[in-house]
């Protein structure tokens, strides 16, 4: 497995979010996750952008942070020194295998080079997995924020970095 930064306009990166958009489409039974991201959000040092690619050269997983401060989001819930956490997938046939736990230790570890002092993210009650993988890595319950703060549905998990 091959983990390369790329820009979160990348044809792979945008042939992903098509895909978990669907994902999140289907499990909640909307157009997909409304939030708006921008490639500028995913740019270091704000952020950065990851697709795992298989022995086939075949993108199968992704995943970004973008810095947040408090300052930059009046509306609540982030604190300076934020990484949010964004599009973290794995394509369904590459499930299974760690590479969720791989891309999520990297995304960790760039956010905190980066100098940010906790990671944020947001995700939904019917993204199971997603819930078992954040828990099992340290993360925990936190203030909700975000475009979906207000839904009963949503849950936000915070870590110190």
């Amino acid at each position: 497995m091959n983990i390369r930064r790329r820009p979160f306009d990348h044809p792979d990166a945008v042939k992903l979010n098509d895909e978990v958009q669907a994902e999140y489409a289907e499990r909640y039974g909307d157009t997909g996750d409304a939030s708006f991201l921008s490639p500028e959000d995913f740019r270091p040092p704000h952020g950065v952008y990851l697709i795992a690619y298989d022995a086939a050269e075949r993108p199968v997983a992704t995943g970004g942070w973008r810095s947040q401060d408090a300052s930059d989001r009046p509306d609540g819930g982030y604190a300076d020194g934020d990484a949010e956490l964004k599009r973290m997938f794995v394509v369904r046939d590459q499930r299974g295998h760690g590479l969720a736990r791989r891309i999520l230790a990297a995304l960790e570890d760039d956010a905190r080079a980066a100098g940010r002092t906790r990671m944020v993210l947001e995700t939904g009650i019917a993204q199971p997995e997603a819930i078992a993988l954040y828990l099992s890595s340290g993360y925990e319950p936190c203030e909700k924020f975000g475009y979906y703060r207000h839904y009963e549905s949503s849950r936000c998990y915070a870590k110190p970095l």
